[in-house]
């Protein structure tokens, strides 16, 4: 018998099947030297713009790994394309768990992408760390699902705030929806009935696209009917820069609210561009992150230092593209985490120090936020502003917000 337990043994290790003996000092990718971590992201297709939260994070850690790395060991981040598509999602973190062996899935993109891995990921005991996704369910279904987590403000909580302002600056406002169809888009239209709270009945028209659409031309068209004085727009960055374009074209002048995930001021010149800036003035979003094209941030030492990693570790890329400056952000909580993980982190102990964090000093996040987790809250980022763009840059006003949902 003991023999052969030992011959079962030395073949599971042989196949390398993930989480057959639960975490560990035998844990998958790490070694006393390097944490070998991975991830997915849409390097090309419709949402190729968000790639640059692979290279911001990437860019992170190089400078983190140039001064020694954690606990003496090199950060080795390695993400692949996925093309924002669920199955291509699968196929690659299959690869990069059971053939590159990585210690955790870290700041995988997209919601329906991240759907589509977590019951694997938990069925094998893999991390599934601060995920690119404000979908509500990475928090409340924790006791399903333990080994994920998200990161940034929730979709339902973003969309409840612009409720809650609408409700307060126009009552009456008839109100209509682009949005995206699936979970990403949908939470927002439920945040947005929450703030909305008995003026949800001022939602008089809605359209939806695919992400593998071409464009969203004739939902645009839908919608001008509806006379809405407010257009919210539930869509990712390329079909948000089609939809500015398609509204100034139909002469519509509705106040236009773009969801967080699409409005980095990168994202909102471009919209600008070819004559479209009246549509693209006064729209309302809200923000967590410090902006390196607002000048309001010229000496911030969390902005001058994202411009040195950036001139550093990611010549070529594009300083001005803010999802570089999210990448960095959540790869700071990352190595925030491992750091509480201990000398010697297992995959369970890096998920115990996930959901204890109280960082105080993430360089990239707006003034006095904090990032803050317990068991049962997996979202770290839980305030937000409210901000307006106004000849060429984002202006926030108000105070911080909560943004829990």
């Amino acid at each position: 018998m003991g023999r052969r337990l030992l011959l079962v043994a030395l073949v599971v290790l042989a196949l390398g099947i993930p989480g057959a003996f639960g975490g560990g000092a035998s844990d998958p990718g790490i070694t006393p030297t390097s944490i070998h971590i991975g991830g997915t992201t849409p390097l090309t297709g419709p949402a190729q713009a968000f790639s640059t939260v692979a290279k911001g994070a990437f860019a992170y850690f190089r400078y983190v790994n140039a001064r020694g790395g954690v606990n003496k060991r090199k950060i080795n981040y390695e993400y692949l394309d996925d093309q924002y598509t669920p199955s291509e999602t699968v196929r690659q973190t299959r690869i990069l768990v059971q053939d590159k062996h990585v210690f955790a899935i870290f700041n995988a993109l997209g919601t329906e992408q991240n759907q589509a891995t977590e019951a694997y990921l938990n069925q094998a005991q893999v991390p599934q760390l601060f995920v690119a996704s404000g979908a509500t369910t990475w928090g409340p279904d924790y006791r399903r699902n333990p080994w994920r987590f998200g990161y940034q403000p929730t979709y339902t909580a973003e969309r409840a705030m612009y409720g809650n302002y609408l409700r307060r600056t126009q009552p009456k406002a008839k109100i209509a929806i682009l949005y995206q169809n699936d979970d990403y888009g949908k939470d927002l239209i439920t945040g947005l009935k929450r703030g909305l709270g008995p003026k949800a009945g001022n939602i008089v028209a809605r359209e939806s696209y695919e992400p593998t659409d071409a464009d969203v031309q004739s939902q645009i068209a839908r919608l001008r009917p509806s006379k809405a004085a407010v257009l919210m727009l539930f869509s990712t960055p390329k079909f948000t820069i089609q939809a500015y374009q398609y509204v100034n074209g139909l002469g519509w002048k509705p106040k236009i609210f773009v969801n967080a995930v699409s409005s980095a001021s990168n994202i909102m010149l471009i919209s600008s561009s070819r004559g479209h800036n009246k549509r693209v003035e006064g729209s309302i979003s809200i923000v967590f992150l410090k902006d390196p094209n607002d000048p309001k941030w010229a000496r911030d030492p969390g902005v001058a230092l994202y411009r040195k990693i950036m001139r550093t570790y990611a010549r070529g890329e594009n300083p001005k593209d803010v999802y570089n400056l999210y990448g960095m952000s959540v790869a700071f909580t990352f190595i925030d985490a491992l750091k509480h993980a201990g000398k010697a982190p297992t995959r369970q102990s890096l998920m115990n120090a996930a959901i204890r964090l109280n960082e105080r000093n993430n360089p990239f996040l707006l003034p006095r936020m904090v990032i803050k987790t317990t068991p049962t809250e997996r979202f770290p980022i839980d305030q937000a502003r409210l901000e307006r763009w106004h000849n060429g840059r984002w202006i926030s006003f108000g105070g911080l917000l909560r943004a829990r949902s």
